[in-house]
């Protein structure tokens, strides 16, 4: 496997790290001219955006660019966005499940587009429940301990589910415990090793669907939304101050089985939350790709 070492001195040649001029932020420039240092926001939690925001770092550290990931949650990351504290986010689902946030802020972003047009919310159960329909959940709540189990209180897939889910499907009675994806799927991997039934609040594309059998609970009064984009959103400066990135993430795409097997990779496999070196075997794995979004 060739180390990023050496793909990194590859891509010096061809794109040298070496400063050219000073920008207007004070950070050095490459010379494809962006700024050298180079911040993205990460949502807590969210695995996709978590593995694209990986995948990036690792791009771009290849190519001389100071990159570092800021985990927080979507409110301060908007808001921090529009304020240049942080430069881009990849990790914006519209037209639901952050537009509240666009709506606010977005005077002051930039969208450069969709990456990925699957994202879907649910409300996922294990594949043997005796249920298959939100409709059915209330009443059969003992069956799922009379818990549903939440990720993120800051999470747009909380305030859906809090504001749109509940009141419509009449799960008032049901105990909603929100903490932390983290939390979320400790208790999917408990309940699943017991053989019980569980009921959480998930997200297509992610990697928990490969990793346990489930089944998304029907929506017939459609509460979670239709399929959503996944879009890269840049803050006030970003393409003033990264022109050339700009037209990299605009044009970037990512299927859902090649982000499911770098979710894999990082999430599944490796036991570590260092995840450097399970994403330097993806490219190494896929290196025609990942070479394709720098062209």
């Amino acid at each position: 496997m060739t180390s990023l070492i050496a793909l990194g001195a590859a891509g010096a040649l061809a794109f040298t790290g070496c400063a050219s001029g000073t920008g207007a932020a004070g950070g050095d420039l490459l010379e494809n001219g962006d700024r050298s240092e180079l911040t993205i926001a990460v949502f807590n939690g969210w695995d996709e955006g978590i593995a694209a925001s990986e995948l990036w770092k690792a791009i771009l550290t290849e190519r001389g660019y100071d990159v570092t990931l800021e985990y927080a949650d979507p409110a301060p990351v908007y808001s921090g966005l529009s304020t240049d504290d942080y430069d881009v986010t990849l990790d914006t689902w519209l037209p639901i499940t952050h537009q509240d946030y666009i709506d606010q802020f977005g005077d002051d972003l930039v969208d450069l587009g969709a990456w990925n047009e699957d994202a879907k919310l649910t409300i996922a159960v294990n594949e043997d429940a005796p249920i298959d329909s939100l409709e059915e959940l209330a009443a059969n709540a003992d069956k799922f301990d009379d818990r549903l189990i939440g990720i993120e209180p800051g999470s747009g897939l909380n305030r859906v589910t809090t504001d749109d889910v509940i009141p419509t499907y009449g799960l008032d009675d049901l105990e909603y415990i929100t903490s932390s994806t983290p939390a979320m799927l400790a208790e999917l991997t408990a309940a699943t090793e017991a053989g019980e039934n569980v009921a959480v609040t998930l997200w297509r594309p992610h990697w928990a669907y490969d990793a346990f059998a489930l089944k998304d609970l029907e929506d017939p009064e459609g509460t979670l939304g239709d399929a959503e984009g996944i879009h890269s959103f840049g803050g006030k400066s970003f393409e003033a101050n990264f022109p050339t990135l700009s037209e990299w993430l605009t044009d970037f795409t990512m299927d859902s089985e090649l982000l499911y097997s770098l979710e894999n990779a990082m999430f599944n496999q490796a036991e570590t939350d260092d995840y450097g070196p399970a994403v330097e075997k993806w490219i190494s794995e896929n290196r025609e790709y990942v070479d394709s979004l720098t062209l």
